[in-house]
């Protein structure tokens, strides 16, 4: 049996990861801007992430949710209280698309209604009901297609206005920051309209903040911009640092009741001393303060370059656009200059990386990019 064969690879074999680095298995060392899809959130192997889940480990990996888990407890308070959300209740699941699936079945079980509005370009997700509110159709199933979805533009209000009044849609489900479609930020006015018109129309808002959140926008939640406080808020990637851990951040006025959701592996012990861990390393080494000052200078150094078309992000989520495909110019800063980075679409490089990058290891990125930027390909 071999793997299906659904993921294009690059032709690297990464055997070891320390902070911003990664090594391959002949000992190549690459600087990580990317985090392996915004997964790394405190930097690869941290001595005290490593210690926490060795040391849990051995006593316990696993057991239901059929018996009492403090350790959930624990990581609800530490989430709580970091994201300004203690009021809020915590539904831990194994991924964001997960949570996304979880936040639609509760937003259509809090009103009773089925229709939901999403963002052109949005990403939410592989799974049944994710995949329908994400706005690529190539990727949705057949089995997937029955959801009704409309797909509105990212800030524009009166285009969702008319809808919502309607009072058929179940929920809006929209990025902090949309990340597979480019980068594209929603502005705070658009997020505060949007708001106030879900509360006026009984319109769930649900915050997929599974690639934005946990810091790496500037702040611990992307939204947090605006001032506004979504019903419900889903969050993973970086949540565990690499564990798999996904969750959704509920809101008081949702009512739980025994077997409304559920879940075999979420919240399970080891899983949730990975995201306490996490929650530890970003309050003490304050990466959410660090993730606003060196996406700050990575933005502001990232302008004076000539040749790119624009720049958009926040903290540690950039989006560098051309006017041509960037293929190459990935190519050549991962095999030539030793940078892992991401694309989005045909002509856009997407920076994700650790939120413990420092301002030396920016200045480093930026060296070796400009250096791609300036000279041709070699010719073989």
């Amino acid at each position: 049996m071999k793997p299906f064969d659904v993921y294009p690879v690059f032709p690297i074999e990464i055997e070891k990861g320390i902070g911003c680095r990664t090594y391959d298995k002949n000992g190549v060392e690459y600087l990580d801007l990317y985090g392996g899809h915004a997964v790394i959130s405190i930097g690869h192997s941290h001595p005290y992430f490593v210690q926490k889940l060795t040391h849990q480990a051995e006593k316990l990996m696993f057991y239901s949710n059929s018996v009492i888990n403090k350790l959930q407890d624990e990581m609800a308070e530490k989430l709580g209280k970091m994201s300004g959300y203690d009021d809020y209740s915590l539904f831990l699941v194994n991924s964001g698309a997960e949570a996304n699936e979880n936040a639609l079945k509760l937003a259509s079980f809090h009103n009773g209604r089925k229709k939901v509005l999403a963002l052109q370009k949005s990403f939410h997700g592989r799974t049944s009901a994710a995949v329908r509110v994400t706005d690529n159709p190539s990727i949705v199933a057949p089995v997937n297609a029955g959801l009704e979805v409309v797909f509105t533009p990212i800030n524009d209000i009166e285009a969702i206005r008319p809808l919502l009044l309607q009072r058929e849609f179940s929920a809006v489900i929209i990025e902090g920051i949309q990340g597979v479609g480019g980068i594209h930020i929603p502005e705070a006015s658009f997020l505060q309209q949007l708001e106030a018109l879900c509360f006026e129309t009984e319109t769930v808002l649900i915050l997929d903040e599974i690639q934005s959140g946990y810091g790496r926008s500037g702040k611990f939640f992307a939204h947090q911009y605006a001032g506004i406080h979504p019903g419900l808020i889903t969050v993973a990637k970086g949540m565990g640092n690499g564990y798999p851990i996904g969750g959704v951040l509920i809101a008081p006025e949702f009512k739980a009741s025994h077997g409304l959701l559920g879940t075999t592996f979420g919240g399970n012990h080891l899983a949730c001393v990975a995201g306490s861990a996490v929650l530890d390393i970003i309050k003490v080494e304050k990466l959410v303060e660090n993730a606003e000052k060196v996406g700050s200078f990575l933005l502001s150094e990232l302008v004076k370059i000539p040749g790119i078309k624009e720049i958009r992000g926040l903290g540690m989520m950039i989006g560098i656009e051309f006017d041509y495909p960037v293929k190459e110019i990935r190519n050549r800063l991962l095999f030539e200059e030793k940078v892992f980075t991401g694309a989005s679409g045909s002509n856009i490089i997407r920076l994700l990386p650790p939120l413990s990058l420092t301002i030396a290891d920016a200045r480093l990125f930026l060296e070796r990019f400009v250096k791609v930027l300036e000279t041709k390909p070699v010719v073989n």
